[in-house]
C-alpha cells in the first residue's frame, strides 16, 4: 500500500473524477481537496481554499508534505499556481501560466496553429467593433464568434445569421460583458464534434480515450450553450485512422510547438477537434481536465492515475491500459441554468443508485445534500454498449428526487438514435 498524499485543487465535477481515479490507485494513502463538494467531500478530506488563492495552497502543501497536486480548473492555471508550487519546489500536475495561455488567450492558441500548420478554421482577430462587423459582413453565414479570453465556457457564438453576429460583437467588444478584449472569427466548421484529452509532458504525449459532450441545454441539441449537459465515452464514429491522424498531425505536433515556442506544456491538453469532410480539425484548445468528458474517460482508465501524473511530471514512459465498457452520463442542471438559478433545494435518493454520481455543483446544509451551483450531478452509466450505459442512467435518474433540477434524455443521440 503506497503513502502518497495528494491535494486536488477545485470542487467540480472534473474534480471529483479525478478524485475517484485517485482513490483507486495503490499509491496514495490520503486525498486533500480545496475546496471540495458534497460529493468530493465523501472520499477526500475537503480544505476551505478558494482555487485562486495560490500562497494559501502553497502554505498547506508545505505543512501537509503533499507528494503531488493535480489542478482542476483554468482558473488556477490562469494566475500561475504551477510557477508558484515549482518555485517552492512542490509537485505539480498542470501547466505553466504561460502554457496555459493555449486556453486563456484564443489568439495566442491561433497564432501556433497557422505557424505549425496544425489544422483549424481560417480566421482574423478584432478589437475594435467596426472593423469587426466590416469583416463579418463580408463574409458568409454561420460564423463563429469568440471572446478572446477567459469566459468560463460562454464567451463563444455561433451567429446563424447577421443580427446575432452583429448581437455578439456588440455583447463583447462594446459592452465588454466579459471585460475589456479582443474577438476572434473564425469561419463555421460543420461536422460531429470530439474531445481528445492527452496528457502531455514537453513532446511526450499520453492519449486518453475519446470522449464527445453535449454543449446545448435542451433535447435535440436545442438551447443556449452550456459548460456540457453529458457526455459518453467511447466515440464509434472517431474510427482508428481518425484517430492516428489526431494524434500525429494535431496533438503531438501542438506538443511540440510548444516546447519550440519556449513555452514546454505539462498537463492535459483539452483537444476539441471537428470530424470534418477534410479530417479532423481543432475548434480549440483547453489547458486542463474537460468538463463533463473526464467524468466518462477516467472511470475506463484501468491504469494508476497517480503513476500516469508522476510519469508526467518526470517525462517518463507510462503505458495506458483501458476498459472496454462504454460510459455515458447524464448532467442534472438547476432550472434556469445557464442563466441564473436558484440554490439550497434538497437532494434526495442518491444513495439508491448503481450508476456512478460525479458531484459538480452540490454543498452539504445539516444531513442533507443540496444544490449549489448550475451543473449539480452527473450520473453516469456503464454498459457493454452505450445504449445500455444510457438506459442504466436515466433509469437511475428516476430514483433522484429534487424538482429544481432538469436534464436531457438524448444524450448520445447522434449515435445512438
Amino acid at each position: 500500500m503506497g503513502n502518497k498524499k495528494v491535494l486536488v485543487v477545485g470542487s467540480g465535477g472534473r474534480c471529483h473524477a479525478i478524485v475517484d481515479a485517485l482513490s483507486r490507485s495503490s499509491q496514495v494513502e490520503k486525498i486533500y481537496s480545496a475546496p471540495a463538494n458534497a460529493g468530493i467531500s465523501m472520499q477526500a478530506e475537503a480544505v476551505a481554499i478558494g482555487v485562486e488563492d495560490v500562497e494559501a495552497l502553497v502554505a498547506f502543501a508545505k505543512k501537509e508534505n503533499i507528494d503531488l497536486t493535480v489542478v482542476g480548473p483554468e482558473a488556477s492555471l490562469a494566475v500561475g499556481i504551477v510557477d508558484r508550487f515549482q518555485q517552492e519546489g512542490l509537485r505539480i500536475f498542470g501547466p505553466t501560466k504561460a502554457a496555459a495561455q493555449i486556453e486563456s488567450s484564443k489568439e495566442f492558441a491561433k497564432q501556433i496553429m497557422v505557424k505549425y500548420s496544425i489544422p483549424t478554421a481560417a480566421y482574423e482577430s478584432f478589437d475594435n467593433y467596426e472593423e469587426a462587423w466590416a469583416y463579418v459582413k463580408a463574409r458568409p453565414v454561420p460564423t463563429v464568434i469568440k471572446y478572446d479570453g477567459l469566459a468560463a465556457g460562454k464567451g463563444v457564438v455561433v451567429a446563424e445569421n447577421y443580427e446575432e453576429a452583429d448581437a455578439a460583437l456588440k455583447d463583447m467588444l462594446l459592452d465588454e460583458s466579459f471585460g475589456k478584449g479582443r474577438v476572434v472569427i473564425e469561419e463555421f466548421l460543420e461536422g460531429p464534434e470530439f474531445s481528445f484529452m492527452c496528457v502531455v509532458s514537453g513532446e511526450k504525449v499520453y492519449p486518453l480515450a475519446m470522449a464527445q459532450d453535449h454543449k446545448r441545454a435542451y433535447e435535440g441539441d436545442k438551447g443556449p450553450n452550456t459548460g456540457g449537459m453529458g457526455a459518453y465515452s467511447p466515440v464509434p464514429f472517431v474510427t482508428d485512422e481518425v484517430r492516428e491522424f489526431a494524434l500525429e498531425k494535431i496533438m503531438r505536433p501542438t506538443a511540440a510547438a510548444m516546447v519550440a515556442e519556449g513555452v514546454p506544456f505539462t498537463g492535459v491538453l483539452y483537444g476539441g477537434l471537428i470530424l470534418t469532410t477534410e479530417g479532423p480539425k481543432v475548434i480549440e484548445f483547453n489547458a486542463r481536465f474537460g468538463d463533463p468528458e473526464t467524468e466518462v474517460v477516467l472511470p475506463r482508465l484501468k491504469s494508476d492515475i497517480y503513476e500516469l501524473f508522476d510519469a508526467a511530471i518526470d517525462a517518463r514512459n507510462c503505458e495506458l491500459e483501458w476498459s472496454d465498457e462504454a460510459l455515458l452520463g447524464i448532467v442534472l442542471a438547476s432550472k434556469g441554468y445557464p442563466a441564473s438559478y436558484p440554490k439550497g433545494a434538497v437532494i434526495e435518493g442518491l444513495e439508491n443508485l448503481s450508476s456512478t454520481v460525479y458531484h459538480m455543483g452540490t454543498a452539504r446544509k445539516e444531513d442533507a445534500v443540496v444544490t449549489a451551483g448550475g451543473r449539480v450531478l452527473m450520473v453516469v452509466g456503464r454498459g457493454a454498449t452505450l445504449r445500455k450505459a444510457r438506459e442504466q442512467a436515466l433509469s437511475d435518474i428516476q430514483k433522484i428526487a429534487c424538482d429544481s433540477l432538469f436534464y436531457r434524455s438524448d444524450i448520445g443521440h447522434k449515435v445512438l438514435d
